[in-house]
């Protein structure tokens, strides 16, 4: 049996591994996905009062620190049964735009682009970031790195930092926005709008008119038929702060749409012994084990299943170029894999116009920011969209408002099953008898998880009952010499 091990994985947030074996064909007969590390905040959070919790979970991640701190600040409102006013919710989700701006931004040029800019099989030195400067220009470069600047400042201005967010407390927010604050925010979200077309152009001109690359999209190994999950409003549009949970089968049809505080009737866990990540998968459904199709419990959480999970945007130049990628690729839904690449921008264009438009009323520079809070504390949901999948936050406290137990459903957790199915897929279409798997071959397998945009110290929630650890002796040239095992 031939094996093949890419470790670490590339171009993602956190550690991971992928372990391909063959058989003596040559053929793929298995793909595991690893991922080494462990995060416990579900056990870090107990003990702690409810009101402090959005700013520790910001630690979780320092490239999700956004979506943690506004899903524990929802849920945090959810325990003391807070409505926040109108103002919070407007200052929150202006926040939270700036958020999918920069991580949007981050992940297409950064992460995803050198293997479409680049090129899949170039050389890995230069399939990088800098790499696409070098392939599209300093003045692009300077302009992405600016555009994220400016993101990333807005979300300092609201959040008191941009990566140790202190923005919500329960039934509102911290601070307010003064008018020249507001105008000043509004000219920038102005530009991420002009930013963001200008990405989808530069996707339009090196990727959708390179028929290789089109023909990778639509007809290589890159393809996943299961469910699709995503966070719409009271008219099915893609919202990311708040709204229903809604899931569409492999054909597009309405399965389920319910109240984020309703997750535990809808989404179960399950662990495996070899990962720290958990699988969620539809409960009314059942696990059927790593398998797709309409009859399968597995869902995806990602750009591409919001959209597909949407009956549209709910900005005009995004919703343009919904209906486009959609007309292109054959319909709704789309399972293609790499079109997580397309959709992405579409949200990227969705976040700016939605920035421009909260940015440009008046009334969210109000004084009323924190409705006045009653209730004892008992136990509350927080759901927002992640930039990386729908992300969910629960907490149990006692009537003094300390956590007695949390729960995290991370948007990559949701992705797990899925993205070791996509892995699997890849590997059994680009590995087979008589090709010569090279650093390509390997890259191109990895280009299937690439596209789940995956955070793992995000997802590692997970502790199978113990810490399995393998301890490798190797000499000077990499060879195994000695080997302990805990398993």
């Amino acid at each position: 049996m031939k094996q093949y091990t890419i470790d670490p994985v590339t171009r993602l947030e956190g550690h991971g591994k992928i372990e391909i074996f063959c058989n003596d064909d040559g053929d793929v007969e298995n793909v595991y996905f690893q991922v080494p590390e462990l995060r416990g905040f579900e056990k870090f959070l107990e003990g702690r009062a409810i009101e402090d919790v959005s700013q520790i979970v910001t630690k979780i991640c320092g490239v999700c620190p956004g979506c943690h701190h506004m899903a524990a600040g929802k849920a945090a409102d959810a325990v003391f049964n807070a409505e926040p006013t109108p103002t919070a919710k407007m200052i929150r989700e202006l926040f939270y735009m700036a958020h999918f701006v920069h991580s949007h931004i981050a992940h297409f040029y950064a992460l995803g682009a050198p293997d479409f800019v680049v090129g899949p099989t170039a050389d890995k030195a230069q399939r990088n970031v800098l790499g696409v400067i070098a392939k599209v220009g300093k003045e692009i470069g300077t302009e992405v790195l600016k555009q994220r600047r400016i993101a990333q400042e807005i979300q300092a201005l609201l959040g008191g930092h941009q990566t140790h967010v202190m923005l919500n407390v329960p039934g509102g927010v911290r601070k307010g926005l003064k008018e020249d604050q507001r105008l000043d925010i509004l000219e920038k979200a102005k530009g991420f709008v002009e930013f963001s077309k200008f990405s989808m152009k530069i996707f339009n001109d090196v990727v959708l008119a390179n028929k290789d690359y089109v023909d990778i999209i639509v007809n290589g190994p890159y393809s996943l038929k299961i469910h699709s999950m995503g966070l719409v409003d009271e008219k099915n549009k893609v919202n990311f702060y708040d709204g229903k949970v809604r899931v569409v089968d492999t054909v597009g049809k309405e399965l389920y749409k319910y109240e984020p505080k309703e997750y535990r009737e809808y989404i179960s866990e399950r662990v495996e012994p070899w990962s720290y990540l958990k699988f969620p998968y539809l409960k009314k459904t059942g696990w059927k084990g790593f398998v797709e199709g309409q009859d399968s419990g597995v869902y995806h959480a990602t750009p591409l299943s919001r959209l597909n999970a949407s009956d549209g945007m709910a900005t005009p130049i995004a919703q343009e170029e919904y209906e486009r990628m959609y007309s292109v690729l054959g319909g709704k839904p789309v399972h293609n894999t790499l079109a997580m690449h397309w959709a992405r921008l579409i949200e990227l264009i969705y976040s700016a116009e939605r920035a421009v438009e909260l940015a440009s009323i008046p009334e969210i520079c109000s004084n009323d920011l924190r409705a006045k809070i009653f209730n004892t504390p008992t136990e509350g949901v927080g759901t927002v969209e992640a930039q990386r999948g729908t992300l969910t936050h629960h907490y149990w406290t006692d009537a003094n408002g300390m956590v007695t137990k949390a729960n995290l459903i991370v948007g990559t957790t949701n992705n797990n099953a899925a993205i070791c199915m996509s892995l699997k897929k890849a590997a059994q279409g680009l590995i087979k008898k008589g090709i010569t798997v090279d650093d390509g071959i390997l890259n191109m397998v990895e280009m299937a998880f690439r596209s789940y945009d995956p955070c793992f110290s995000c997802a590692t929630h997970s502790l199978p009952g113990h810490m399995p650890m393998i301890v490798n002796f190797r000499d000077m040239d990499g060879n195994i010499q000695r080997q302990i095992k805990r398993d």
